[in-house]
């Protein structure tokens, strides 16, 4: 009999089941786009049918790729967008409304208020600003703008929770509304040091504990799935992460002051600081990496909304290439950015400016600015992004950086990671297997079934791929450093709605 351990990664843009055999190779894959909706400017939704068919796709399409039968499924991890949000009848397992997607700003007035009057005490309980890209204030619109939702709670019947409460939920046919504590951390609602719901921040939200999960361990028996609802695969879930903190895992970032940065549709860099939560006073966020036999593990988090979406408006929006895979060598056919800047502030910026209105700007445009130049600066974006995280980071951790491990998609184009080590000055290292968000759900998915014991076993199983070394001069990275920094400082505060 074959033996399989199924990391789910329910992303923003699609979902992807991987199949790790029995020495953590990657055996099979499948992949299915999911339907990005946007009501009006600054809204996102998915259709949570949509999240719910794509991952019942992706796992029957792994499976025939492997020739795995449901009964070769050791265990079972998920990973998932984190912040992005839904609320259902747990009667008819119907949704009240789409879920809110972490990028969406429609309560970022709502946020501003509340942080004018609580932000100090939420930041103090939960280690994050208080920001639309929040779970809870999503929550908080739900209940005032989808009557069915204040009815169903009223009536008992309301669940609320994130991609994988809902997928947990429909996996077990409605045996179990849980969640773990790195996505609990992502709400806005959890305290960091205690572990729980915090009351005096439900007070403020004015939200109901009854319609929320249970908040577990990261990694342990949660149940099994059922059969008849889920590909007919019969298997322990044991373990659930935040997509970030699951590339943190994955990427055996297992001991304090170890950092890995993921390139998806946004950008995300994570430090280690073990078990002691590290606050920063510049804009970088306090989180929980994992939570085992109910010990936490922390993590300091820069966010950038926009990344791998830049490339994405590119090829959607602008049809000015057809495949990211161009990219790099339009890029590379440059030669230079030509003094053109991209900030692709398309939902604001997060970590550190935490600007809800910035907008997105293309500065320095000429009569010469050529499509590759367009497609450079939009490569670069991320890079200078990434910096400006790194360095608060290492101010506020008082760790310097000295290497940084890279995972995602875009760590294909070997111009960003190029440009990416010459902006840091520091050396990248991209391992061989680049989806560790769905490689560390099924790590945390063997710990909670004792295939490993601790986190720290798995530093054994990184395999470099390749490494990238930083040849720009120190003068040359500061002055592109500077200019960027000129042209966030034009895009900020630009939207009045």
């Amino acid at each position: 009999m074959k033996k399989f351990f199924l990391g789910l990664d329910q992303g923003t843009t699609g979902t992807t089941a991987i199949l790790f055999d029995e020495n953590w190779r990657l055996a099979a894959r499948g992949y299915r786009e999911i339907r990005q909706i946007y009501p009006q400017a600054g809204w996102v939704e998915h259709d949570a049918t949509d999240i719910w068919d794509s991952v019942l796709y992706a796992v029957r399409e792994a499976m025939r790729e492997a020739g795995a039968e449901p009964q070769d499924i050791a265990c079972i991890g998920i990973d998932h967008e984190g912040e992005s949000v839904m609320m259902w009848d747990k009667l008819t397992g119907t949704p009240v409304y789409n879920t809110i997607v972490w990028q969406d700003r429609r309560t970022a007035r709502y946020a501003d208020a509340v942080a004018e009057k609580h932000g100090d005490l939420i930041r103090e309980r939960t280690g994050l600003m208080v920001d639309s890209y929040f779970s809870a204030l999503k929550l908080r619109w739900l209940l005032d703008n989808v009557p069915e939702a204040k009815s169903l709670l009223e009536r008992d019947r309301l669940l609320a929770g994130t991609m994988d409460s809902w997928l947990v939920w429909k996996m077990t046919h409605g045996k179990l509304h849980i969640t773990d504590a790195s996505t609990a951390s992502r709400t806005m609602l959890l305290n960091l040091r205690e572990g729980n719901w915090d009351d005096d921040v439900l007070k403020v939200l004015d939200l109901d504990r009854k319609m929320l999960p249970t908040i577990c361990d990261s990694a342990m028996l949660y149940g099994y799935t059922d059969p008849i609802d889920f590909c007919g695969i019969n298997a322990p879930i044991s373990g659930i992460l935040v997509d970030q903190q699951a590339a943190l895992i994955g990427q055996t970032c297992t001991t304090p002051g170890t950092v890995k940065t993921t390139y998806g549709t946004g950008c995300f860099m994570l430090m280690n600081t073990g078990e002691t939560p590290v606050y920063s006073p510049n804009g970088i966020l306090t989180t929980v990496a994992w939570q085992i036999k109910g010990v936490r593990s922390y993590a300091l988090d820069g966010g950038i909304y926009i990344s791998g979406a830049a490339t994405q408006w590119l090829r959607d929006g602008l049809k000015i290439i057809n495949t990211a895979a161009e990219t790099e060598l339009l890029a590379l056919a440059a030669e230079s950015n030509g003094g053109l800047y991209f900030v692709p502030s398309f939902t604001g910026l997060a970590a550190p400016y935490w600007d809800s209105y910035a907008r997105g700007m293309m500065i320095g445009i000429t009569a010469g600015t050529t499509r590759e130049q367009v497609v450079r600066a939009t490569l670069e974006s991320t890079a200078y992004q990434v910096s400006d995280v790194l360095k608060v980071m290492e101010k506020d951790s008082k760790v310097p950086i000295s290497v940084m491990r890279c995972d995602g998609g875009a760590t294909a184009n070997n111009f960003l990671m190029q440009f990416q080590s010459d902006i840091l000055g520091i050396p990248l290292h991209v391992p061989e297997i680049i989806d560790t968000t769905a490689l560390g759900a099924a790590y945390i998915a063997a710990i909670g079934i004792g295939e490993f014991h601790s986190p720290a076993e798995l530093s054994g199983q990184w395999r470099l791929d390749r490494s990238f070394e930083p040849h720009m001069s120190a003068d040359q990275r500061e002055s592109l450093l500077e200019d960027w920094h000129r042209a966030v400082e034009r895009c900020l505060k630009w939207s009045r709605e």
